[in-house]
């Protein structure tokens, strides 16, 4: 069958339409391209389709520079769009996302706004990659959409300190064992989680240590973090960089300081945000329910006036708060996560999403609590995939409901330390 391809979409596909008028997801496709296809699967409201032949080229079309994706490695489903082109596409994905899930009305200036994030370059950003293994053993990654694994000598994405790892490890044939890998770039030590059975695996003595609560040290923006092997951590050290930057220019410099009241960092995991841009006099309050990411939190913030809290955003006692930053999983922040951050009254929120969808629907929940949209960037920090953060600045404009609790402190006290 041959289509026209129009617009990316959130997922990474390009979309098209059957000659009966039928949505379809064109897997491989860039807009504006006449391509020959092959439909996998079919549903009453849209198919799906990949790509057999180009026909006619898009002009941001390029060679795969990896050359695991020829062997359908699912890793990276842009590898085929010019990186520049990637981060175009993101931005309009993030925007429209906005538009038609969100109910947010965008002008030309906030496009402009939303356009000025930055990307990663593509190769060698990654320093955490989770390996599965072919039936024989050999360490590779799952092809999309498929629990088969291609297996990889090496990756276009990992940092080079991984290189030797994902080489030296192998599994049992047969086991379905997987491991995750990860660097410091600060220290150059290599660690390890086995997610199975560790006695399936071999090769693990080319890491250094092993283990989820293993603990490595990363330098981001002049500050040591501890991170352990357990915690989550950004894509790289570049990324958590750029994004650190992004938030701290968004939520601005007032709001840091303390003057309208502590800062909550919610789903703030080993303390990235707190312990990089919130002042050492500041008190700050951290949520996050992984006890790994809790323990590094205590580490690298125990000389600051931090709290730190083991729980999810939802069960949370809503204190007053100056600030807000909450960065959570891609399924964005839910009703549940909404109604406690909107319960502290902070006069800003900046929210942090992975998932532009997801992010659109929590700022429209927001707006539903009293907050505007007020600022907008979109980072690429997972290039040669369909991957983006959108990081939104939300205002309080009016109060919609004051009947949640709050804990308050006295005035001029912050809350307990940790």
């Amino acid at each position: 069958m041959e289509l026209e391809a129009g617009a990316l979409v959130a997922g990474g596909d390009a979309l098209g339409r059957m000659p009966s008028g039928k949505v379809v997801f064109i897997d491989g496709a860039l807009p504006g391209e006449t391509v020959e296809v092959e439909l996998t699967g079919s549903r009453k409201d849209y198919a799906k389709a990949h790509v057999t032949r180009v026909i006619s080229a898009s002009k941001d079309r390029v060679a795969p520079p990896c050359p695991h994706v020829a062997e359908h490695c699912g890793g990276c489903q842009w590898q085929h769009l010019a990186l520049g082109a990637q981060y175009e596409a993101k931005v309009r994905i993030a925007i429209e996302s906005l538009v038609r899930i969100g109910r947010v009305s965008v002008d030309e200036e906030l496009v402009v706004r939303a356009a000025s994030g930055g990307r990663l370059p593509g190769a060698g950003y990654r320093t955490t990659v989770r390996l599965a293994f072919t039936d024989d053993g050999r360490p590779g990654f799952r092809e999309r959409s498929s629990n088969r694994v291609v297996p990889v000598g090496d990756c276009l994405v990992a940092h080079p300190l991984l290189h030797p790892a994902i080489a030296a490890i192998s599994a049992r044939p047969g086991s379905d064992v997987e491991v995750t890998l990860r660097c410091s770039v600060a220290t150059e030590v290599v660690g390890a989680v086995v997610h199975g059975d560790e006695r399936s695996v071999r090769g693990l003595e080319s890491v250094d240590v092993v283990g989820e609560d293993a603990r490595l040290i990363e330098t981001v923006h002049g500050t040591d973090l501890v991170v352990s092997m357990g915690s989550f951590f950004q894509s790289g050290v570049a990324a958590a960089d750029m994004l650190v930057d992004t938030v701290r220019s968004l939520a601005g410099p007032e709001a840091l300081s303390g003057t309208f009241g502590q800062v909550v960092d919610a789903y703030g995991g080993c303390g990235l945000f707190a312990a990089t841009i919130v002042p050492t006099h500041v008190p700050v309050t951290l949520i996050e329910s992984n006890p790994f990411a809790t323990e590094d939190a205590r580490t690298n913030l125990a000389s600051r006036r931090a709290t730190i809290i083991e729980s999810s955003v939802e069960d949370w006692d809503a204190q007053p708060a100056g600030l807000v930053i909450a960065d959570p999983a891609r399924t964005g922040l839910g009703a549940g996560g909404v109604a406690a951050l909107a319960a502290t009254r902070a006069p800003i929120i900046v929210l942090v999403s992975c998932d532009a969808a997801a992010g659109a629907r929590d700022v429209r929940l927001f707006a539903e609590a009293g907050y505007v949209l007020d600022d907008l960037s979109v980072l690429d920090l997972f290039p040669h995939t369909n991957h983006l953060e959108m990081v939104t600045r939300l205002r309080r404009t009016k109060v919609v409901d004051e009947s949640r609790p709050v804990t308050r402190f006295d005035e001029g006290l912050a809350p307990p330390a940790a």
